[in-house]
């Protein structure tokens, strides 16, 4: 509410009940209507509530009131506060998908779920605004429109930005090396293989190179002492 004290109708209560101002000064000071300020002081409305002082709590001085109090058509002025609050962080949740573009999030959702399929479903509900059980049934193709359903760039439709999906999927794909990496990860097939002509449908596993025996370091030695008294005697 503009330019409207902090907790009107306390401070109505107040004004009410410390002041000689008219009933439309008050309900003008703190945007209420007249009928509600007349209530308060009748007592059928506001019961219960605690009159709060505005010049206490530095909403209004003590100079207004009385100027207030002398012209009945004079309009109180709200202090500017000295205190500045931060503003409220916006908590992130579902993105809101408008009207006209929510029949497109089940093509949306099937298009992620293609060509991500590292998504998480919650990551999947903060790009498109939809539910964990929509994407259930088009997982499982039991969505009530399954058979026509048509994979589509949410970015495309206008349900997500494109930076939006890439940090998703770069959050998504942080544990993905580690996994490659046990794996062993997809690789090139050799050229003796691709020219054969053998047919391919079984994958291909490189074959292990056997294994070196251990060397035993005193068979190494005892050959090359050996060989370096074969050498003198040759020269002698």
């Amino acid at each position: 509410m503009a330019n409207a004290p902090l907790m009107p109708k306390a401070t109505a209560v107040w004004l009410v009940e410390n002041t000689a101002l008219t009933f439309d000064q008050i309900a003008d000071f703190c945007k209420l209507h007249v009928l509600e300020v007349k209530g308060i002081a009748d007592g059928e409305v506001a019961q219960g509530i605690k009159g709060l002082d505005p010049v206490s709590s530095g909403q209004l001085s003590r100079e207004e009131i009385e100027r207030a109090e002398k012209n009945p058509n004079y309009r109180l002025k709200l202090l500017e506060s000295k205190v500045r609050l931060p503003e409220p962080k916006r908590r992130r949740g579902p993105r809101y998908t408008p009207v006209s573009k929510r029949q497109d999030r089940p093509n949306a959702i099937l298009w992620l779920l293609r060509n991500h399929p590292e998504l998480k479903d919650s990551q999947v509900m903060r790009l498109v605004g939809t539910t964990k059980t929509t994407i259930e049934s088009i997982k499982e193709r039991t969505h009530w429109n399954a058979q026509n359903l048509t994979p589509m760039d949410p970015v495309t439709l206008g349900l997500c930005s494109q930076i939006d999906l890439d940090i998703e999927v770069q959050r998504s794909s942080k544990d993905r090396p580690a996994a490659l990496a046990e794996g062993g990860g997809a690789t090139l097939l050799p050229a003796e293989v691709t020219t054969s002509g053998a047919p391919l449908d079984e994958p291909y596993s490189p074959s292990r190179k056997p294994k070196e025996e251990a060397l035993d370091l005193e068979t190494v030695f005892a050959k090359l002492g050996g060989s370096r008294k074969s050498e003198a005697g040759e020269e002698e």
